[in-house]
C-alpha cells in the first residue's frame, strides 16, 4: 500500500498552500487598505491644490482688474490736471484749478511746446533724461493735447504722463505675484505633475514634478498633455483674454503606491522561491550523502560472504559436484557480485563508455526468464540495427533488471513482459511493457521518489534508483508512459545515441 509518508507530505502541501494563499489575501487586503487610504489623502491634497490655484487665479484677475481702474483714474487725473493748467494759462483766476494743478503730488508730467522744448516738469528724478522719456511715452501713448489760447493767439502744447508712483510700485507687485504663481503652481507642495500652457497650448509656460524630469520641447509637451487629459485640466483665466490651460495628475506618491502591491508580493514571491530553492538543495544533499552511505555499506556487507561463496563454488568444482548445479550457483554468485559493485557506484560519478544495448537487452531477458514463474513470459523486440550510447553496463543492468521485477510484482499470476528497444530520432527508446494491474495517473510521477512502495514489506528504494541513474548519470528521461488498471504498465527510457 502506498506509504503513509507521501499521504502526509500531500496533505502539508495543500495546508501550506491554503496558509500561503490565505496570507496573500490578508496581505493584499490590508496593503490594498493602506493604499486606498494614502491615495486618498493624496487625492484630497491634489483636490485642495487644484482648489487653491483657482482662487489665487481669481484674486489675481481681481486685482488686476483693481489695477486697471487705478490706470484709469490716473489718466482722468491727468485730464483734469491739463484743463486746469490750460485755464490758468488762459488767464482765469480759478481758484479751484489752481488747486487742481497744485495738488499733483504722485503722477509725474512732462509738459513740452510745439516745438519739443521742455517748459516744466515734476516728479521724476533728477538727472532723468527727459527727452528720452518724452519718447518711451508717446511710444505707449501717454500723452494729452494740453494746447490753448491767449488774446485768440493759439499755444501747442502737449502734457506726458507716466504712471503714478503708487501705481508703479502696485505694478510690480502683480508682476511679482503672477510670476510667483506661475513658478508656486509648477512646483508645489502636493509633489503634483503638472504642466502650464497657453490657451492654444502653442507654447510651454512651465511645468513640474514630471518623470521623467522635466520635458525637452513643445512635441514632448504635448506628448505628456494627451497622457494628463486623462486625469485633471483646469482653465485659469489671469487677464481680460490671457487664460492658460493647467494639466495635472495625481501626485508621484500615488502613482507610486499604485505598484506597491505588485512590488510587494514580486519580493514576497522572490524571497519564498529562493528559500525553497536553498532547502531543497539542501535536502538533496541530504538524500545523496544518506545514499551514498547506504550504498556503500550494503556492497561492503555483501563482500564478505561473497568470497565465501566463490570459495563453496571452487570447492565444489573439485569434488565433482553436479556441473550444471554449480554453474548455476556460480552465475547467481556472479550476480550478487554485481549488484555489489552497483551498489559501490552509487554516490561516484561512474565510468561512461560506449555500450551496446542490444546485447545486454537480450542477455537481461534470458537471465530473468530462467529466474521467473512459468507462467510468465519475457520476450525482447529489437526494432534498430545498433543501439550505441555513452553509459556504465552493471548500473544499465541494474536499471533493466529493477523494471522487470516491478513488473513481475504487478503481476500475481500469469502475464507478459515485453522490452521495445528502438530509434527515435537521435534518441534511443527502452520500453517496458507489462500485462499488471497498472499504475494510477496521480502516481506516475510519485512511484520514482524514494520511500514510496505498494509493497506490503517494500523499501521504496527500486525505482528512485532507477531514476538517478538514467538521468543523473547518464543524462537520460524515465517516465510512465502509458498505464491502465488491470491492463498494465509501459515505462519509458530514453537515451541519447552516439550512432
Amino acid at each position: 500500500m502506498e506509504v503513509r509518508m507521501y499521504r502526509t507530505k500531500q496533505r502539508w502541501k495543500w495546508w501550506l498552500g491554503f496558509s500561503a494563499a490565505f496570507i496573500v489575501l490578508l496581505v493584499s487586503a490590508y496593503t490594498g487598505y493602506l493604499v486606498k487610504f494614502v491615495a486618498n489623502e493624496e487625492k484630497q491634497k491634489v483636490e485642495l491644490w487644484g482648489k487653491a490655484i483657482q482662487k489665487r487665479a481669481e484674486l489675481i484677475r481681481k486685482t488686476k482688474k483693481m489695477f486697471r481702474r487705478f490706470e484709469e483714474e490716473d489718466k482722468q487725473n491727468i485730464d483734469l490736471w491739463v484743463k486746469a493748467l490750460q485755464c490758468l494759462v488762459s488767464g482765469c483766476s480759478d481758484e479751484l484749478a489752481a488747486t487742481i494743478v497744485g495738488s499733483n503730488n504722485t503722477i509725474p508730467v512732462i509738459l513740452v511746446d510745439e516745438e519739443g522744448t521742455v517748459i516744466t516738469h515734476n516728479h521724476f528724478p533728477e538727472g532723468t533724461d527727459l527727452k528720452a522719456e518724452v519718447e518711451r511715452l508717446k511710444e505707449r501713448k501717454r500723452f494729452v493735447d494740453a494746447s490753448y489760447e491767449v488774446n485768440g493767439v493759439s499755444k501747442k502744447q502737449t502734457a506726458y504722463f507716466d504712471d503714478s508712483i503708487i501705481f508703479s510700485e502696485l505694478k510690480g507687485t502683480i508682476d511679482d505675484l503672477l510670476s510667483n504663481f506661475i513658478s508656486e503652481t509648477v512646483i508645489n507642495a502636493a509633489s503634483v505633475p503638472v504642466i502650464i500652457t497657453t490657451l492654444k497650448e502653442d507654447s510651454l509656460i512651465g511645468s513640474g514634478n514630471l518623470q521623467p524630469a522635466g520635458i525637452e520641447n513643445n512635441w514632448s509637451a504635448k506628448q505628456v498633455i494627451q497622457r494628463m487629459r486623462e486625469f485633471n485640466h483646469m482653465q485659469v483665466e489671469l487677464d481680460d483674454g490671457v487664460s492658460y490651460h493647467i494639466y495635472y495628475q495625481d501626485s508621484l506618491i500615488v502613482s507610486s503606491l499604485t505598484y506597491f502591491p505588485f512590488v510587494l508580493f514580486t519580493v514576497i514571491f522572490l524571497f519564498v522561491l529562493v528559500a525553497y530553492l536553498l532547502f531543497s538543495t539542501a535536502r538533496r544533499v541530504e538524500q545523496n550523502q544518506v545514499w551514498v552511505g547506504m550504498s556503500k555499506e550494503t556492497a561492503h556487507q555483501l563482500g564478505t560472504p561473497l568470497s565465501s561463496l566463490m570459495g563453496w563454488i571452487e570447492l565444489f568444482k573439485s569434488r565433482g559436484i553436479e556441473v550444471e548445479a554449480v554453474k548455476e550457483m556460480e552465475r547467481d554468485v556472479n550476480r550478487l557480485d554485481t549488484v555489489a559493485q552497483r551498489f559501490s557506484k552509487i554516490g561516484s560519478q561512474p565510468d561512461l563508455k560506449p555500450v551496446e544495448l542490444i546485447p545486454m537487452v537480450r542477455d537481461m531477458v534470458s537471465y530473468m526468464q530462467a529466474r521467473s514463474r512459468k507462467n510468465i513470459k519475457i520476450s525482447a523486440e529489437i526494432l534498430c540495427e545498433s543501439a550505441r550510447i555513452e553509459g556504465n553496463l552493471p548500473l544499465l543492468e541494474w536499471v533493466l533488471e529493477n523494471l522487470i521485477r516491478n513488473s513481475l510484482d504487478a503481476m500475481p499470476e500469469a502475464g507478459e513482459i515485453r522490452l521495445v528497444l528502438e530509434k527515435a530520432g537521435p534518441n534511443l527508446q527502452l520500453d517496458v511493457w507489462d500485462s499488471g494491474k497498472g499504475i494510477p495517473r496521480k502516481l506516475w510521477k510519485t512511484i520514482f521518489k524514494p520511500g514510496f512502495t505498494t509493497k506490503q514489506r517494500g523499501w521504496g528504494l527500486g525505482l528512485s534508483l532507477t531514476k538517478r541513474i538514467v538521468e543523473n548519470y547518464h543524462k537520460g528521461r524515465i517516465g510512465v508512459q502509458a498505464s491502465e488498471p488491470d491492463k498494465g504498465t509501459c515505462i519509458r527510457i530514453a537515451f541519447s545515441s552516439i550512432d
